[in-house]
């Protein structure tokens, strides 16, 4: 029998899920300033978390350079200023070496790599979903909600990733024996992630009806969301582990911090955004690729 406790978290668990995916849905359907302000907080939150986080393990990344980062990365994403983001990276790296060099402590290299890191795993990756919902629009819309293309990617990688964690949560309870990275997150198993996969796929074949892709398309963009769901997953764990904490924060009840409830998307959302757009939009990358070979052996042999 389970104790008051543990039922009580789970009830806890679900009922956070419940909201944080109403939430979240309904600033994917309306998009625009409602989308942009959610994935402001959640950046917010996962950057104060990651230097938390490093804190425990003796580190001291800059929150400020962090957070500042983040939030022009998702500003000049949202506004679509492409043009400004490469010195914008610049101007993080640079900045990171100087608030070392003047203001920093030890280990003075890794406090250079882990605030650029954080900028970049916190703020560049996760802007990639504003690049999701605006497949489709030809400008930004910042006053008014467009339905577009995006909308549907978006919600199909939403579900996709969802399915992934739930499938793999009941696969594992029921049916895991095997560990599959018992150093970083020993409750996870190989049974759990095929489970997890499993079920994405699935619930990704409904997306040729709803996203406009073909069925190839969608068995591919579901196994490609599922494995960088389960990457991101772990790779979050990983730094939890190798700092020596459980959650990465208790902001969530039931789920832990911003973090450990996002974790999947941070690595799902750019991937999926590459292959939408070089795969699933347009000319095919990889028929481009063969072009470019074919010309360049016509012109020289």
């Amino acid at each position: 029998m389970e104790d008051n406790s543990v039922k009580k978290n789970k009830i806890l668990r679900v009922i956070t899920g419940i909201i944080i995916s109403i939430i979240s849905i309904a600033a994917i359907i309306l998009g625009s300033i409602p989308l942009y302000l959610l994935l402001l907080v959640i950046i917010t939150l996962c950057c104060r978390e990651f230097v938390q986080i490093l804190k425990y393990k003796g580190f001291h990344p800059s929150l400020p350079i962090i957070l500042f980062s983040a939030i022009v990365f998702t500003t000049l994403t949202f506004f679509h200023r492409f043009d400004l983001v490469p010195s914008m990276l610049t101007l993080t790296i640079g900045a990171s070496f100087l608030v070392v060099l003047f203001l920093g402590r030890q280990p003075y290299i890794v406090n250079v790599a882990t605030t650029t890191l954080g900028a970049l795993y916190c703020g560049w990756l996760p802007c990639h979903l504003l690049l999701i919902r605006q497949i489709g629009l030809d400008r930004v819309g910042a006053f008014a909600f467009y339905p577009s293309r995006g909308l549907f990617l978006l919600l199909f990688v939403f579900l996709a990733v969802a399915m992934t964690d739930i499938g793999a949560y009941y696969f594992g309870v029921k049916f895991g024996k095997h560990k599959l990275a018992e150093v970083i997150s020993p409750k996870k198993t190989i049974e759990g992630a095929a489970g997890g996969a499993l079920c994405a796929i699935i619930i990704s074949i409904f997306g040729i009806y709803y996203a406009q892709l073909s069925l190839f398309q969608a068995i591919v963009g579901g196994l490609l969301i599922t494995l960088s769901a389960q990457l991101g997953d772990l790779s979050e764990s990983l730094i939890k582990r190798d700092a020596g904490v459980k959650d990465s924060s208790d902001i969530l009840p039931g789920h832990g911090g911003m973090l450990d409830r996002f974790d999947g998307y941070i690595f799902a959302i750019p991937v999926s955004y590459y292959y939408f757009m070089h795969f699933c939009q347009g000319t095919n990358v990889f028929i481009e690729c063969f072009n470019y070979l074919k010309g360049a052996i016509n012109v020289y042999f």
